[in-house]
């Protein structure tokens, strides 16, 4: 694979041309082959150690790869970027309620709703999602990391997404 010979120091075979990792690790994030995504993403971080993008990807694969504590590190290096940083927001609040910790995934809940517009319509499922679960944690429904309509979320949207909420 042609990250492994980067990261080792061989040739890529490609020409001198530089990698554009970001592209790669989302290739192979589509094919599900999220520990190889996160090679590539850890090497785009490398050359962009403040990109909002790239930090929302790690985070993802890490919870992916069942690493929810290195993905919630993640998600607040992020917002110690951009405190306004609307996904990592909305990741982070899933993942902490996942944990049990509701007090604060309801402050990121409430953070990911001030950040987002509500006539935005890429939006819009996100911020019903995220209005429901803020709901049933502010009223006597017991919270859980579920839609409404009883399909599981695991706390995450891909940066892709994440477009819809730069203004």
């Amino acid at each position: 694979m042609t990250w492994w010979r980067r990261l080792v120091g061989g040739s890529s075979g490609r020409d001198g041309r530089q990698t554009d990792f970001l592209a790669e690790a989302l290739d192979l994030e589509a094919r599900g082959d999220y520990a190889n995504a996160l090679t590539s993403y850890r090497l785009a971080l490398r050359e962009r150690p403040d990109d909002l993008r790239v930090l929302q990807n790690i985070a993802i694969a890490f919870s992916k790869t069942g690493q929810p504590e290195e993905a919630i590190r993640t998600y607040r290096r992020a917002l110690q970027l951009d405190p306004d940083l609307a996904g990592a927001h909305y990741g982070l609040a899933f993942l902490l309620l996942k944990r049990g910790d509701t007090a604060h995934a309801g402050m990121h809940l409430e953070s990911y709703l001030r950040a987002t517009r509500p006539d935005d319509q890429g939006a819009a499922r996100f911020r019903a999602h995220a209005e429901r679960t803020l709901a049933q944690l502010q009223g006597a429904e017991p919270a859980h990391p579920s839609t409404a309509d009883g399909h599981q979320h695991d706390g995450h949207q891909h940066a892709a997404d994440d477009a819809a909420y730069e203004d």
